[in-house]
């Protein structure tokens, strides 16, 4: 056997070469890491309480930057959402996953793990792989988020119960206790002394690295002093930090180290994957049904019953579909002290790997899966999400309909204002709900993929549509609808602006070349001179003709709409 230098040089090395061919292809990095823990756990260099040593630590780290990710004043725009998600969810399926355990013939103890490894998600899989993009500011990302909070809350006090020394009410009781004053004490932390830290660190982001990862380790070492797993004070370390944009180069950090203890993790849990006997494929088929289809099928009909629309309910429930590192946390815990059968064991280890894999690409063609299974079972359901928050005082007619209400969106909203033109706006970012109220005569809140939204924003009658979305996919959308308005657009590259213009777009605006206050003219002088709208397309695409002769092929952008 090896010693740890040399198990993590052997992971870093197999999920480096495997990681090259992901990227070559540009597929998802989550397979290939679990396939190299495959290869080096195939190898039998590595016994098991090592990697199940290294598993414990790459959770408890990740757990940490999923609590450093939390936006507190976002998710509380749709907590209360979350919770009833997150109720039916342990309601439904944690009841009828123990049922299930117990006819696979576990014992209630197995049963009640088999039962947690179906009811709890994924928040690395679910809402940590992947680098924040605009689906985070949508109200499925949000949801989704604020679900795998809740469910992280009720983990780690399932965590503070089964890790007592004596299974009995007085130890169970200590360990909570223990658990909310390390909870408090990161809420004490991040309202009143992180601001002080920053103040001492003198804006030097490198410094607020370091004080963040000292918070870190003092929580960490604090739980294993009063006896508590370093999952847990992993995730009140997490909370205790705050998340700003003046914290900018110390969030880079953490990311950085994310991206560190990611590998640790999918790796040695491909290592722990074992060649599985009849009876291990069996549970593992049977937990994999329950977390990767009917838990997702139960997220969908309570969104649907809460009146979300279908598109936003099923992007929703295609973060939920995997087994949660908690339950995997727990598991390995239970291992460690002979509480769980080596056959339920495997088979919950062989769910994670693959529903870690299956989610990755869910995850990125959500919304083709949506498309193709989902939109002709359940696409004309209930809308009435977007009737409640949304507000039309009168309908107007020959009027501008502006998707995002983004700093362009705004800037566009007052442009009209300004010249008397009447405008709707189409958001579904909840924390701009506020700004939509003091700012908007008329707005709907909705996906701007779902033709009611566009329908409840008077798509027939308007005149002109200015999108800020920076998503090819919305953009084609819109594109399909049947309306005489022009089109606006938005788009990354050149390259992709071309091929809107060539789908019916007026005019496509890359972001950081074509920049925002260029957007706002050309609506503006639309608005001034109808007219003047034969020239804007013929001329648009000289620009970009330009552009990309001058090698602006592929452009970021920081300003999501």
């Amino acid at each position: 056997m090896v010693d740890l230098i040399t198990t993590l040089a052997l992971v870093f090395i197999s999920a480096g070469a495997l990681l090259l061919i992901a990227n070559h292809f540009s597929l998802s990095s989550v397979p290939f890491y679990i396939l190299a823990g495959i290869v080096v756990g195939g190898l039998g260099f590595i016994d098991q309480p090592e990697l199940l040593e290294l598993a414990q630590w790459g959770i408890a780290f990740l757990v940490f930057v999923f609590g450093v990710s939390l936006d507190f004043s976002s998710l509380g725009t749709v907590i209360r959402d979350g919770e009833i998600m997150t109720g039916v969810q342990i309601l439904v399926i944690g009841p009828s996953s123990f049922g299930v355990g117990l006819l696979l013939g576990f014992a209630p103890l197995d049963a009640l793990y088999f039962s947690v490894a179906a009811t709890l998600s994924s928040t690395i899989v679910g809402t940590g792989l992947r680098k924040a993009d605009i689906r985070d500011n949508l109200v499925h990302g949000r949801l989704a988020k604020s679900v795998h909070f809740l469910q992280d809350i009720l983990a780690v006090v399932l965590i503070l119960v089964v890790g007592t020394e004596a299974f009995v009410a007085d130890n169970v009781a200590m360990n909570l206790g223990y658990g909310v004053m390390l909870l408090a004490a990161a809420g004490i932390v991040h309202r009143y002394l992180f601001d002080q830290l920053s103040r001492l660190s003198a804006g030097s982001q490198e410094l607020m690295l370091m004080t963040s990862i000292s918070i870190l380790i003092a929580f960490l070492a604090f739980a294993e002093f009063i006896g508590l797993s370093i999952v847990v004070g992993a995730f009140a370390a997490g909370l205790a930090i705050k998340r700003e944009v003046s914290n900018l180069g110390m969030l880079n950090g953490i990311e950085s180290i994310k991206d560190f203890f990611a590998t640790i993790f999918f790796v040695t849990i491909g290592a722990l994957v074992s060649t599985p006997t009849l009876d291990v494929l069996v549970v593992s088929l049977t937990l994999i049904a329950l977390t990767a289809i009917i838990k997702p099928l139960v997220m969908i009909v309570t969104l649907l019953w809460e009146g979300y629309d279908a598109r936003t309910a099923s992007l929703t429930s295609f973060s939920l579909d995997q087994v949660s590192e908690f339950a995997l946390f727990i598991a390995i815990g239970a291992l460690i002290e002979g509480a769980i059968s080596s056959t339920l064991f495997d088979a919950i280890i062989l769910a994670a790997a693959l529903t870690m894999i299956t989610s990755a690409y869910t995850r990125k063609h959500d919304h083709q899966l949506y498309d193709r299974l989902l939109r002709h079972l359940v696409g004309r359901t209930q809308t009435r999400k977007i009737d409640e928050r949304s507000r039309i005082t009168s309908l107007p007619t020959d009027h501008i309909v502006i998707a995002g209400f983004g700093r362009q969106g705004r800037r566009i909203a007052h442009a009209c204002k300004e010249a008397g033109r009447e405008c709707v706006v189409i958001e579904n970012d909840p924390a701009m709900l506020s700004s939509l109220s003091e700012q908007c005569d008329n707005y709907v809140f909705g996906d701007a993929m779902h033709s009611y939204t566009w329908e409840k924003a008077g798509l027939d009658e308007a005149r002109l549509v200015v999108s800020t979305i920076n998503q090819r996919p919305v953009s084609e959308r819109i594109l399909q609808f049947e309306t005489n308005a022009d089109m606006i657009l938005r788009a990354d590259d050149a390259g992709d602006a071309r091929a809107l213009l060539d789908q019916g777009a007026l005019y496509v605006a890359v972001p950081d070349v074509l920049a925002a206050d260029q957007l706002v003219e050309r609506v503006s002088a639309v608005i001034d001179d109808p007219d003047s709208i034969r020239n804007v397309e013929p001329e648009h695409r000289e620009e970009l003709q330009t552009l990309s002769e001058l090698g602006f092929s592929s452009l970021a952008d920081e300003d999501p709409g």
